[in-house]
This record gives structure tokens, C-alpha cells and sequence, in this order.
């Protein structure tokens, strides 16, 4: 692990040709790639490859190689990304629960903690978990760190919050979120900045699953400009939206409240005070048992996404999907199968079934999904994604 202030460092260094170079890094994994295929894959010139890759070696983020022969003159030196030169925490707060993990500059999970939590018991109470719960996941994974500040980890780049929304993700500051209200105008992501001494990013649950599965290609697009939809099924119902390969936040980053759209006018009151909201009526049935009918409700709800924005896919997520998946792939697939044969869909060239229904299918990731792509919210960036 390189000195103090290497993880802010890296943070400073996220200028356009920086960020193309460490991707290409990055994806070129442990076999490298040279400077020359370095400047024709970024269309920098020699010199500005040999003055970005020299200052990322001199900092410990990019390494030899080895050597490949070339077709004239003397071989290649291949350079390749440092992993464990970089960190960044990930940390899921759900209703009940707190999931943590460290990430190493690939993404590849280093640390791993969980515990209880009570999302009502206040920012104070709150504040301390995550702080608790960081500190100690850096302490165990990299042997540095300790309470009060994580600042001496000079490999930690800082750490990515994703709970509940809805929220200002600019400003880290949270609304009122659902059957939380008391949690609203607090700014959680100033609040654990002081608390732990390193840049905090703060996003929705969704938003943050959404990236990761964005940035690990999950739609299985060459060109990775494809859209999709992220349900998430958990203690609540939310939606990350990947559109043209990007995180739609909205202009407001209140993008995806996707539970709380009205699908029954006499329904159920939902925590958020209105009837009928697509969340209530999912939990009510998965509480009485009904796993197909609460399947069928989040097929409706998600076959009006998918007329709404034209999308190339629908991923489900979340604790409640993951307790029987084949149950809500097979139901949300049904509906959305029903509605494209009733609108006389056709196959658009995309790997569509023959009735023209967008594909469904449960998201990689598992119950960690939503803290990786909290720590990619910091990852993100510094490779040239902008979704951070």
C-alpha cells in the first residue's frame, strides 16, 4: 500500500486521458497492453501516453507487465493495472440491515461485513453503524485504520452510501424517505464525510445496484449503449435506470420511485401515503404468501416501464426475489410476454423472443449487488464512466 493521500490522489487525477488510460488498463487486466496500443485505442498521441502511464507507475497504479514481441524492432514493454493500489468502501444500508465491502481498482471484493441496523433509530444512531462498520471492514481487510477517521489509509479512495430514497444524490442530502420521514433535509453524506475523514457519495439503492451492473457489462452489449431496468424487490420496491449505458437520475435525481407508481385507485394505503402503490400491493402479497400474485403485480408495474422507455431489458434484485427468483422471472416474464402480443410486438433485432417481449432476468451480484455498486459510485469516475 503506497503513503498517505494516494486514494485522494487518484480521486485528482480524473482528467478525460487519464481516466481512457487507466479503463484500458483496467480491462486489460493481468496480461497488459503497451503504450502504443495504448495510444491508438485512445487517439492520444506517444507522448502524452508515456507522461500519463509514467506519473500512474510513479504513483504505484500501473506496473510492468512483461514484454510481447513486435513485428519490428525491440519488444514491448506491456503495462497493466495495480489492483490493491486503490480501495473504495461500499456500504447497503436497507431497512434493517448494513452490508459493507471493500473494492480493490477492479471492482474485486477485498472485505466483506454486515449487521443489523435500524434505519428509524435516527442519524445519530445511524452515523455511528456505518462509521463502526467501515472502519472495521478497512481495519480487517487492509490492517490500517481505526476509530475516528480513515484518513492514513492512503489506498482508500473513499466510501460509496446507497439506501432508500428518495434523496438529493448531489448533494447527499435525504428526503423523506419511505416509512422514515424523520430522515428528511439530513445530509448524510456530509455527516459521514466528517465522521470518517475521506470523500462519502451517497445514492438510492437502486441507482447504485444499476451502476454495477452497468459497469460489468450485465446487458451483454458490445458497444455497452443498450438500456435496462433494475426492479429491486427487497423491504421496499425500487428502480436503477441504465439508459443509452448511463445511470438516469433525472434532473432532479429523483428518477426511479418506481413503487410508488398508482396501479390501484382503492388499494392499500403504501408507507408513502398514497393507495394502491405497486410496493404495498407487492408486499402485502408476498406477506400473505402469495409469491405468483405479487409476482404478477410487479410484472404490470414493470410492463408499464417497459412501454414507457423502450428498454432492452429487465433485471430483478433484492432480498424478496432472491427467496424464490424462478417464481418472479416466470410471472414478471408472463406479463410482459401478454402485453406484447396484445400491442402485436415484433423481434427488433435485439434478442427479443418471437412476441417481441423485452428478456427478464435476475440481476448478477446477488444480496451484495447494492453495496458494490455503492463502491463503484467512487470507482466509477476514475475510470471515465461519470457516474459517480
Amino acid at each position: 500500500m503506497r503513503g498517505v493521500g494516494l486514494g485522494v490522489n487518484l480521486l485528482a487525477l480524473r482528467s478525460h486521458n487519464t481516466a481512457l488510460v487507466l479503463d484500458l488498463l483496467r480491462t486489460a487486466g493481468a496480461r497488459g497492453v503497451s503504450r502504443l496500443e495504448l495510444a491508438e485505442r485512445t487517439g492520444l498521441t506517444p507522448q502524452a501516453v508515456s507522461k500519463i502511464t509514467a506519473r500512474l507507475r510513479e504513483d504505484g497504479l500501473a506496473a510492468e507487465a512483461g514484454r510481447r514481441a513486435s513485428t519490428g524492432g525491440k519488444p514491448r514493454t506491456l503495462l497493466r493495472l495495480v489492483p490493491e493500489a486503490g480501495h473504495a468502501a461500499g456500504v447497503h444500508l436497507d431497512r434493517d440491515e448494513l452490508r459493507a465491502v471493500l473494492v480493490d481498482l477492479t471492482g474485486t471484493v477485498v472485505g466483506e461485513r454486515r449487521a443489523a441496523l435500524d434505519l428509524g433509530a435516527g442519524a445519530d444512531a445511524v452515523v455511528t453503524a456505518v462509521a463502526r462498520e467501515t472502519e472495521g471492514l478497512v481495519a480487517d481487510a487492509l490492517g490500517a485504520g481505526g476509530a475516528g477517521s480513515l484518513t492514513a489509509v492512503g489506498s482508500l479512495l473513499g466510501a460509496g452510501v446507497a439506501l432508500p430514497g428518495p434523496l438529493d444524490h448531489t448533494r447527499g442530502v435525504l428526503h423523506r424517505v419511505t416509512g422514515f420521514p424523520a430522515w428528511d433535509g439530513f445530509p448524510l453524506r456530509d455527516a459521514l464525510a466528517r465522521r470518517l475523514g475521506v470523500p462519502v457519495v451517497v445514492d438510492k439503492d437502486t441507482n447504485a445496484a444499476a451502476l454495477r451492473l452497468a459497469v460489468v457489462g450485465e446487458d451483454e452489449s458490445e458497444d455497452g449503449g443498450r438500456s435496462f431496468a433494475y426492479l429491486h424487490l427487497g423491504t421496499g420496491l425500487g428502480a436503477g435506470l441504465v439508459i443509452g449505458g448511463s445511470v438516469h437520475r433525472g434532473a432532479r435525481t429523483g428518477a426511479g420511485e418506481f413503487g410508488h407508481q398508482v396501479i390501484q385507485l382503492d388499494g392499500p394505503v403504501c408507507g408513502c401515503g398514497n393507495r394502491g402503490c405497486v410496493e404495498a400491493l407487492c408486499l402485502e402479497a408476498v406477506a400473505r404468501g402469495e409469491w405468483e400474485q405479487a409476482a404478477r403485480v410487479l410484472g404490470e408495474a414493470a410492463a408499464n416501464l417497459v412501454a414507457l422507455l423502450d428498454i432492452d431489458l429487465v433485471l430483478l434484485g433484492g432480498r424478496t426475489v432472491a427467496a424464490d427468483p424462478s417464481v418472479f422471472v416466470r410471472g414478471v416474464g408472463a406479463v410482459l410476454s401478454d402485453r406484447a402480443r396484445r400491442a402485436g410486438g415484433r423481434d427488433g433485432g435485439r434478442g427479443e423472443g418471437t412476441d417481441g417481449s423485452v428478456p427478464v432476468r435476475v440481476a448478477s451480484g446477488g444480496v451484495r449487488g447494492v453495496a458494490e455498486g455503492a463502491a463503484q459510485l467512487l470507482l466509477s469516475p476514475v475510470f471515465g464512466r461519470g457516474d459517480g
